[in-house]
């Protein structure tokens, strides 16, 4: 089998990562929460400072997957860290290397640039991927639960 290619994102992806971003919320069953558009990843990632960055990889010529992070701040480590807010590989590539190569090339950008970890959530019914995780030796953070303040909350909040 051939090996993952990965390399960042270009603006003639755009599209794709559009339609990556859409199937992961299928698949993670909130197919109906994807808001953003292309125009937003354009902005995004290809602005003059990005402030969000994204990998892609390749087999054979074809994009088969994705990687979308961005950097984080430690307070305890007092470093920067990787947060990967999205990571898919199509269902017919999956097995292929696609996914570890992602991860690893992030891992590689983490230790060149001297960052204190890459970190990520999963959906804790999302038993492949919590798999495939922990065989590269990723942790789960246990006792730690996510908490988000958005749409009319967030609202609501910032006006009070």
């Amino acid at each position: 089998m051939t090996k993952p290619i990965i390399r960042p994102a270009r603006l003639n992806d755009v599209q794709q990562i559009m339609e990556f971003v859409t199937n992961l919320a299928i698949y993670e069953k909130e197919p109906d929460a994807v808001l953003a558009t292309p125009d937003d990843f354009k902005r995004a990632l290809f602005c003059d400072n990005p402030q969000v960055h994204s990998l892609m990889a390749e087999l054979e010529g074809k994009v088969v997957g994705f990687a979308v992070y961005f950097y984080s701040f430690s307070t305890w480590l007092g470093r920067h860290g990787i947060y990967l807010e999205d990571l898919y590989v199509t269902p017919e590539s999956r097995g292929s290397g696609a996914g570890k190569a992602l991860l690893k090339e992030l891992a590689k950008i983490a230790t060149a640039k001297n960052l204190g970890r890459v970190e990520w959530s999963v959906l804790d019914w999302n038993e492949p991927s919590i798999k495939f995780y922990e065989a590269m030796g990723a942790e789960p953070k246990d006792g730690w639960t996510v908490y988000r303040l958005c749409d009319d909350a967030l609202t609501k909040f910032a006006s009070s």
